[in-house]
């Protein structure tokens, strides 16, 4: 039997006890009432009527021959009472008292005839009567007693019944109460408790099938979802951990160090590269948090340091590169720190889990580009005296002093002259390059107002402007602070941003020099160049400060080295600020 028809037949049997409980009431109530009735209909009428013959009879003994008004009223309560005769031996009486009555008329009706004396008779008739009257009234009375008693005994018994009866449905309705709610929630415990083991990972708290009902096809059910929990957890977890112990061995076997930081800051893996560049066994790292290990590590704090750049700013700077002593010679790591991001279905949105630190040893290519270096410092230092000299023949050939010259001789000499400077501006960046390599690069900082900067970069480029018919718009306001700068090397870069701008401005264009402190929690100062040029595609704005680096424009114009911006970027940098 399934539990809807447990719990049906439950309420049935408690509605089938109510309406029995109520029908016998009922019963019970009828009876006491017909009982009552009766009662009050056979006897007591009886008895009234009883009242009132023995008023008329007083009437009739004061006058017994000439009231016959008060006879007659006896005689209508003696029909009425001859007509309510219910009780043993009330009938005789009746008769009794009839005779009585039919000669107590038949000489009131010869006295009036007569018109006599009275005769002697008639008080013993009435005496009668009287007496005949009050057996009657006895009877009845005895018989209201007698009813009354055996009413009561019937009241008592039927109270006796309906509380027997209440009683019995109240001790069912408290067992199907009782037992019919537990039977329904005690296999929602048994499947509370198993799904909550569950919960746990432990699925061997199966449900015990101890009945056929709807309980016992779920706990089936359940115990069946159990068994295929487990097979898919334990086929699941030999895959994970097939899946960990290969991603252990390609994170173990990396040439690179790597650390992975959650988002509690607190370092859960670090491969053994990273353990051996920091010098601290595993139980040391894994596991701890971030600020107790910086605390106790250099590299680690240096690392942290990087870490704690704003991911918007680390795109904009160069991956830096630590130096660290191995085995009695320099290597070169280079630090890159990657933020981990992933989806989080319960919230529908991406979240922050954590932070990858990686050091790749970038030693060999340090060293390449250290021989590259030191052979492009050689080469300019070597190139820079010959084209000095021949840039001083060139000028002593076109003055004349060593010959006439003719007019093709000296256009020839000017275009010689002209590829000879460009050799010249070439070397002497490629000289400024390799001094920013080697950072033997000096500067001299001081206080420097900017806009005496600007006007002397203004006035140096003003000879630049004409070919082209520029003009400068320049907006600095006076109550600009001081800036601490290298002003020579500032100058040059403002320098080289104006030259860019008058190379690819349109003729007549106007180009924007603009000065303003910045809203940031440490202000500087910002510089501007704006022009009206046909731009940089979007695709080419990563690269413009890459060395050599040409970007292809619609002029055509393909004079420079690529190392303007590059060193620029450098010179400003070196004093703090960024270009």
């Amino acid at each position: 039997m399934n539990l809807k028809t447990k719990i049906t037949l439950a309420f049935l049997t408690m509605l089938l006890l109510l309406l029995g409980v109520s029908a016998f009431t009922l019963y019970s109530l009828n009876r006491l009432d017909r009982s009552a009735r009766n009662v009050l209909q056979d006897n007591l009428y009886s008895v009234n009527l009883g009242q009132q013959m023995l008023r008329a009879l007083d009437q009739i003994e004061r006058q017994p021959l000439t009231n016959t008004a008060a006879t007659s009223q006896f005689a209508k309560a003696f029909l009425r009472e001859a007509g309510n005769v219910t009780e043993p031996g009330e009938q005789e009486l009746v008769n009794q008292l009839q005779q009585r009555l039919t000669q107590l008329q038949q000489q009131q009706g010869a006295w009036q005839l007569k018109r006599g004396d009275v005769p002697a008779v008639a008080p013993a008739i009435t005496g009668q009567m009287r007496q005949l009257t009050y057996r009657i009234i006895d009877v009845n009375t005895q018989a209201l007693t007698r009813k009354n008693e055996a009413a009561n005994r019937l009241a008592t018994e039927q109270s006796g019944y309906v509380l027997a009866l209440l009683t019995f449905a109240v001790l069912t309705c408290l067992l199907f109460v009782l037992s019919v709610p537990e039977a329904a929630v005690s296999g929602l415990r048994k499947l509370s408790a198993s799904i909550e083991n569950a919960t746990h990972q432990d699925y061997s708290n199966s449900i015990p099938v101890e009945s056929h009902d709807e309980f016992g096809g779920v706990a089936r059910a359940f115990n069946r979802l159990l068994v295929q929990l487990q097979d898919y957890r334990t086929s699941t977890l030999a895959q994970l951990l097939a899946e960990r112990n290969r991603m252990v061995s390609l994170v173990n076997n990396l040439d690179e160090g790597l650390l992975l930081v959650d988002e509690n800051r607190r370092l859960i893996l670090a491969n053994p590269v990273a353990q051996q560049l920091l010098a601290l066994p595993p139980e040391q790292l894994v596991n701890r948090p971030a600020e107790e290990i910086a605390q106790q590590n250099d590299l680690f704090r240096e690392l942290l340091r990087h870490l704690d750049t704003p991911a918007a700013q680390r795109p904009t700077e160069a991956a830096p590169v630590l130096t660290l002593a191995q085995h009695d010679e320099e290597a070169y790591y280079r630090v890159s720190v990657n933020d981990v991001v992933s989806f989080n279905e319960a919230l529908d949105k991406m979240e922050f889990v954590g932070s990858i630190l990686t050091l790749r040893n970038v030693s060999e290519y340090k060293k390449l580009d250290q021989a590259k270096s030191n052979f492009l410092a050689t080469v300019s230092h070597e190139l820079k005296t010959p084209l000095s000299s021949i840039n001083f023949s060139l000028k002593l050939l076109q003055n004349g002093k060593v010959g006439p010259v003719n007019e093709e001789q000296q256009n020839i000499l000017a275009t010689i002259k002209q590829e000879n400077q460009r050799l010249l501006r070439l070397v002497g960046e490629l000289i400024d390059v390799s001094r920013l390599e080697s950072g033997n690069i000096q500067l001299n900082f001081q206080a420097a107002r900017v806009t005496e900067v600007v006007q002397f970069a203004a006035a140096t480029i003003q000879l630049q402007l004409q070919p082209k018919q520029l003009s400068l718009d320049i907006q600095i306001t006076d109550t600009l602070p001081p800036v601490r700068a290298d002003i020579e090397k500032t100058t040059w870069v403002l320098l080289n941003l104006l030259a860019n701008a008058i190379r690819y401005s349109p003729e007549q264009a106007q180009i924007h020099i603009r000065a303003a402190l910045t809203t940031e929690a440490q202000p500087q100062v910002r510089i501007s160049v704006q022009d009206h040029g046909p731009g940089i595609a979007p695709q080419y704005q990563e690269k413009i400060f890459q060395r050599f680096v040409q970007i292809p424009n619609q002029s055509g114009y393909k004079g420079g080295s690529g190392l303007g911006l590059s060193i620029a970027r450098e010179f400003i940098g070196s004093q703090g600020g960024q270009l």
